[in-house]
C-alpha cells in the first residue's frame, strides 16, 4: 500500500475475526515499533504480545475499551509499556509516553499497512492491566491494541480542516 493509502485506510476497530495473523506480520509490526525515534535514541518502549487465550480473555475483562469480545477474539494484542528510567523528563513532558506513542503509531500504521486492523487504547485502569500482565514496578504501560482482521469496516471519522488548525507565522487570533 502507498504511504497514503495506509494512512487514510487506519481506522480503530472494534470488532475483530478469529483469524490468524499471516506469517511474518507480528514481526514486521513490532520491527516498525522499534524503529521509531526516542529521546536520545534510548528506546525506553518494551512491548508484550499477547497470544494465550486464557490470558486475553483476562485483559478483555480488565479494559473496557474495546469490549472484552475484541481481546478474546483477536489473534493478539499489544501493550506499549515503558521504562521511564530509559528516558528523561525536559521542560515538564515525561518523554517516555512521547516515546512510546510514536512507537505506537509505527505499529499502528504497520499494521495497517498488512491489511490488520488495530484500535489504540491510552485509556484505561493501570493497576489490572499490571497484573494481568505480571510487569515489573519500574515499567509503566502506555498504551495497547487488539491486532487481527476487522471484522466490521466503520467510516472514516471525521476531521477538522486544515484552515482551522494550521496557523502560519504566528497564532491567528480566533483559532
Amino acid at each position: 500500500m502507498e504511504f497514503y493509502d495506509v494512512l487514510r485506510a487506519r481506522r480503530s476497530i472494534r470488532a475483530y475475526k478469529d483469524t490468524p495473523l499471516p506469517e511474518g506480520a507480528l514481526e514486521r509490526i513490532l520491527e516498525a515499533g522499534r524503529g521509531a525515534p526516542s529521546w536520545c535514541n534510548r528506546q525506553c518502549w518494551r512491548f508484550v504480545v499477547v497470544r494465550d487465550p486464557a490470558v486475553k480473555k483476562m485483559l478483555g475483562e480488565v479494559v473496557s475499551n474495546p469490549d472484552a469480545a475484541c481481546y478474546e477474539k483477536a489473534p493478539a494484542a499489544i501493550a506499549v509499556c515503558a521504562d521511564p528510567s530509559d528516558s528523561a523528563v525536559s521542560g515538564g513532558k515525561e518523554y517516555y509516553l512521547v516515546d512510546c506513542a510514536i512507537a505506537m503509531e509505527h505499529m499502528v500504521l504497520a499494521a495497517a499497512n498488512e491489511g490488520l486492523a488495530t484500535c489504540w487504547v491510552g485509556a484505561f485502569a493501570e493497576y489490572p492491566i499490571r497484573n494481568v500482565l505480571k510487569l515489573p514496578g519500574e515499567i509503566k504501560i502506555v498504551a495497547l491494541t487488539p491486532l487481527g482482521y476487522a471484522d466490521e469496516e466503520p467510516a472514516p471519522m471525521p476531521r477538522k480542516p486544515l484552515t482551522e488548525i494550521v496557523h502560519e507565522d504566528t497564532w491567528r487570533k480566533g483559532g
